[in-house]
């Protein structure tokens, strides 16, 4: 059974940090594409960030965050990452991590997280 669990979201002024982690279970990790995900309070899902199965060096952001967050992937721990720096209101979700698997170069992810709240007060 695969398991995606999120954690470290929280409540932060503006202007400060949070560390997402995403710990998965019950596939093999090292094989996945991971992503990052969010999705504010009368919006659709948006896609955040995603780090390549096959070399952490691939990564790609959303316009939005770009030199704001960083993605990173420990493969030992199975886990991914979600570094946020210099956060906004409008960064206010629920953020979701996500697993596609690699060789395929499939578009769809098979397996989500519960999603994590981060809230952002001005």
């Amino acid at each position: 059974q695969v398991q995606l669990v999120e954690s470290g979201g929280g409540l932060v002024q503006a202007g400060g940090s949070l560390r997402l982690s995403c710990a998965a279970s019950g596939l093999s990790f090292s094989s996945y594409d991971m992503g990052w995900f969010r999705q504010a309070p009368g919006k659709e899902r948006e896609f955040v960030a995603r780090i390549s199965w096959r070399d952490s060096s691939s990564i790609y952001y959303a316009d939005s965050v770009k030199g704001q967050f960083t993605i990173s992937r420990d493969n030992a721990k199975n886990t991914v990452y979600l570094q946020m720096n210099s956060l906004k209101p409008e960064d206010t979700a629920v953020y979701y991590c996500a697993a596609r698997y690699g060789p395929t170069r499939t578009t769809r992810y098979d397996y989500w997280g519960q999603g994590t709240q981060v809230t952002v007060s001005s």
